[in-house]
């Protein structure tokens, strides 16, 4: 997921924006108004990279920006987003040069060419570090000075650097101006809503990051307790308060512009909201900007955002009062389709202060008896909202405004209260509010709150933003009345559509109690939705070129159209592959905006009938997104995936042959094993008799316990249930990850004869696992990944038994120097300890005699030489130790 603010490139990106910008050209041209800037061409900007050493002796990689004449002037810092480098802010750099400021670029800690720890911005640490850059600013001719060593500085970010630019104007007196972008101000607050684990977001964070071991130790640490307890404690809280903004209100008195994002469950409105009152009760003037993208999609406004940060900072850097900075509050509206391109229309509504976010309060009347609604045991299956991780590549959230709805509840796991039709439009802009009794069979509750816009007749509700509020409701086993504050959105609910309260268990992004338990849930008070009069939209003058641009309009409209067709049409099938399971070509997928890192790299692969093939790999090797690029979830940067002789695209008609299992399916606890088959498969749309589910069961083995409640399975049943509902419809490739999680030996025993019997009658299993020793009785083929690339893939006998991998045998441990100038001999790939020995990859061409002679020279003590079987050896030799 990028977490990033894209620069000006994605303007003009891919074939349609190059049509566009075209016919943009041909226009003006044809109107005669292509002439050169009276001031002639831009002036070059000069750049300079360098590397500065911090007081702990970490390396910053530095990018220095000038235009123009000589001569003092006012200094910028930009910051980049969580997991990018210097080089995403380039070209705002160079835009910013241009308007004649001295610009500094840097990559963060632990991020592009950068040396130590991600610390999320430790006031010790990247904190510091702005220090020690605006101490250099101090030092440079080039830059303006208030007084000997205070340079004239404003630092703008988005989302990591924007919560950087707000920290280093709380803890340097020398920051004269910040414009922080989709952003958080209490990262406790952001990633702990009211006590819940945003599980998701945060463990994109770290995968963003580069894994756990990329962080500061005592993060790392905080991470694994929490993701594995599924509940934040005060000391994971305090550490992230620690390094938010939030810790330094009462000293950020500077002016700031806030922008955040509409289409954003990581950093919701409510974080800029925060930021906003503790800012301006200091006295320092602070303008808001609701945009309409954000961490989930959308539309990131890039071009408007950078032009209103370069006129925040001619005012309140250059001391240019004439600079329009823009209304006290803004927030993009969606304004329905362009028929022409089919894309999102916005238009901007503004207010000469800002409303907060319980502006001008209605009362919106509901009803609904009180109702029971479960917790699922491992609460699962979650409801699904926003998408951590998916959102970005289409901008999901953003279609709610459209009317569409991508989110789910299930049965039995929600309470629902409804209001009458509305007799009026009514336009949300804040946080809508209700209070709720709660009463649980648990000590402790946790509800998941969100307010559907449903229309009239058989209309998909719409969940405006994707959003949901978690709250975590103590010590409810006897009832407590709870006020839920919803998310803040702005929303037009149209006259005779209704508002939908709902209350779920569960939801995908959050971490919910995994032990079983019951709700009761009834209503206390009305909705009070904020409404905020003062906003309006604004009639905006048309253009001279409207009037000329229609038929140069269409044609680009029609280019666009063509394009558009060319480039979603998808490639013919392959009539040589149509007996083909499965063939990946080249397959790359990098990791979001990082042209240099991949998760996958230049993979392929070929799976034929019959296979029961391992997909093996340590953490970070790419076997994960390698399985959801083959089940469609997101698409490759380059190369092709077939099933069949079809290419995969999200919502392939040939995924319907393909059955996934991945880590556990959800179900109803108070339903059957076959009754939770059935409502699943009628969930799918497909005929009950393409189900095939006496066969899926007979081969799943689960007898008479299908007729019993689920909450009375062990978990190999449900594993085995699980594996039966991957398997309805008999697909001819089954994809499991992680099958035999949780179950016990005699369960694991029964889950390989499972996939045993499914794959004898010419069909094909993937299994991705970790338990190496399961793989080898179960698999009749592997694939080896490292790093994103194939690392060996063949039948496990020749893997295992490969004549190339020697165990040799010391009878003492070897120390780890030792091991190293044995890999490092000639003919030797890799050296690996394995107990008191050493597990030895040769090259080709080399033997065991040469070996050993080496061995003897090293003074390496060998007691015996053998050829290694075991595939858990053969797979550490393989990756050369890296699981």
């Amino acid at each position: 997921m990028d977490l990033r603010l894209p620069g000006l490139r994605r303007l003009l990106r891919g074939p349609r924006r190059l049509c566009a910008a075209g016919a943009a050209v041909a226009v003006l041209a044809a109107a005669g108004t292509w002439t050169a800037a009276a001031s002639g061409a831009p002036a070059p900007v000069h750049r300079a990279d360098r590397v500065m050493t911090m007081d702990d002796g970490v390396r910053l990689d530095t990018s220095w920006f000038t235009a123009g004449p000589a001569g003092r002037r006012p200094a910028v810092l930009l910051a980049h987003g969580f997991g990018g480098s210097k080089d995403d802010v380039r070209h705002q750099a160079e835009d910013l040069a241009r308007d004649g400021y001295a610009v500094l670029t840097w990559s963060a800690r632990g991020f592009g060419r950068s040396t130590g720890r991600i610390g999320l911005n430790d006031p010790r640490a990247e904190v510091a570090d702005v220090s020690r850059l605006i101490d250099w600013l101090a030092r440079r001719p080039e830059v303006r000075l208030d007084a000997p060593g205070d340079p004239r500085v404003g630092v703008a970010g988005a989302s990591y650097g924007g919560a950087l630019a707000l920290l280093a104007a709380g803890h340097d007196r020398r920051v004269d101006a910040v414009a922080p972008a989709i952003t958080y101000w209490n990262l406790a607050d952001a990633l702990f809503p009211d006590g819940v684990f945003k599980r998701l977001w945060a463990g994109v964070f770290v995968n963003s990051g580069g894994g756990c071991a990329r962080f500061q130790p005592e993060l790392c640490r905080m991470y694994q307790r929490v993701a594995q307890s599924g509940t934040p404690d005060t000391a994971a809280r305090r550490l992230l308060e620690e390094r938010s903004p939030s810790a330094v209100a009462d000293r950020i008195k500077v002016p700031t512009l806030l922008v955040q994002g509409q289409s954003d469950s990581l950093f919701p409105l409510g974080q800029a909201d925060a930021a906003a009152r503790a800012i301006r009760a200091h006295g320092a003037p602070v303008d808001v900007d609701w945009i309409a993208g954000g961490h989930d999609g959308g539309d990131l406004e890039t071009a408007r955002v950078q032009a209103r940060v370069r006129a925040w900072f001619d005012r309140y850097l250059r001391g240019d009062r004439g600079a329009d900075t823009g209304p006290a509050f803004r927030v993009t509206r969606s304004g329905g389709v362009d028929s022409t391109d089919g894309a999102a229309l916005v238009r901007g509504a503004s207010g000469t202060s800002y409303p907060g976010l319980e502006s001008t309060p209605r009362r919106i009347a509901l009803t609904g008896r009180a109702q029971r609604l479960e917790n699922p045991a491992g609460a699962s299956p979650p409801a699904v909202s926003a998408l951590p991780g998916l959102g970005g590549a289409g901008g999901l959230a953003q279609l709610s405004s459209l009317g569409v709805g991508v989110s789910l509840d299930f049965p039995g796991q929600y309470a629902r209260f409804d209001s009458p039709p509305l007799t009026h439009d009514l336009r949300i802009t804040g946080s809508p509010t209700a209070t709720v009794h709660v009463t649980s069979t648990s000590r402790d509750a946790v509800l998941f709150g969100k307010v559907y816009d449903v229309g009239p007749g058989a209309a998909r509700p719409v969940l405006p933003a994707q959003l949901v509020a978690p709250v975590r409701v103590e010590d409810a086993r006897a009832g407590k009345d709870v006020t839920i504050t919803l998310p803040a959105v702005d929303h037009e609910v149209q006259k005779g559509h209704r508002l939908r309260l709902v209350l779920a268990s569960t939801d995908l992004g959050y971490a919910s109690p995994a032990a079983p338990a019951t709700y009761t849930v009834s209503l206390r008070s009305a909705l009070r939705v904020p409404t905020a009069p003062g906003v309006t939209t604004a009639a905006a003058s048309l253009p001279a070129w409207v009037w000329w641009l229609p038929a140069a309009g269409a044609a680009t409209a029609l280019a666009l159209l063509l394009t558009a067709r060319r480039r979603s049409a998808a490639p013919a099938p392959d009539p040589a592959l149509s007996c083909v399971p499965l063939e990946i070509t080249d397959l790359s997928k990098r990791y979001a905006g990082s042209p240099d890192r991949y998760a996958v790299r230049e993979l392929s692969l070929r799976v034929e009938q019959g296979q029961v093939l391992g997909l093996l790999g340590p953490n970070g090797a790419g076997k994960t997104t390698t399985l959801r690029m083959l089940m469609g979830l997101i698409g490759p940067d380059s190369g092709e995936i077939r099933v069949f002789g079809h290419a995969v695209r999200p919502g392939a008609p040939v995924l319907s042959r393909v059955g996934a299992f991945v880590e556990g399916a959800g179900f109803l606890p108070h339903l059957s094993g076959r009754e939770n088959l059935e409502l699943y498969w009628r969930a799918t749309g497909r005929p009950p008799g393409d189900a095939h589910l006496e066969e899926a069961l007979e081969i799943a083995g689960l007898g008479d316990a299908l007729a019993r409640a689920i909450r009375t399975y062990s978990q190999g049943m449900r594993q085995r249930l699980a594996l039966a509902q991957a398997m309805l419809g008999l697909p001819d490739l089954l994809i499991l990850d992680e099958p035999t999680n949780g179950l016990d030996p005699p369960q694991i025993r029964e889950m390989r004869e499972v996939m045993i019997r499914y794959a004898t009658a010419g069909r094909t299993v993937i299994v991705s696992s970790h338990l190496l020793a399961e793989v080898e009785q179960s698999c009749t083929h592997l694939v080896v990944m490292d790093r994103g690339r194939l690392v060996q893939a063949g039948p496990v006998g020749e893997i295992v038994g490969s004549g190339d991998t020697l165990l040799v045998g010391t009878g003492v441990p070897v120390e780890e120097p030792v091991v190293d100038k044995v890999a490092a001999l000639p003919g030797v790939a890799s050296a690996v300890r394995t107990g008191d020995g050493l597990l030895i990859r040769l090259e080709p061409g080399s033997s065991a005699p040469q070996l050993v002679a080496e061995l003897v020279r090293l003074e390496v003590p060998v007691a015996s030489v053998g050829p290694h079987r075991r595939l858990e050896d053969a797979f550490l030799t393989l990756i050369g130790g890296s699981a």
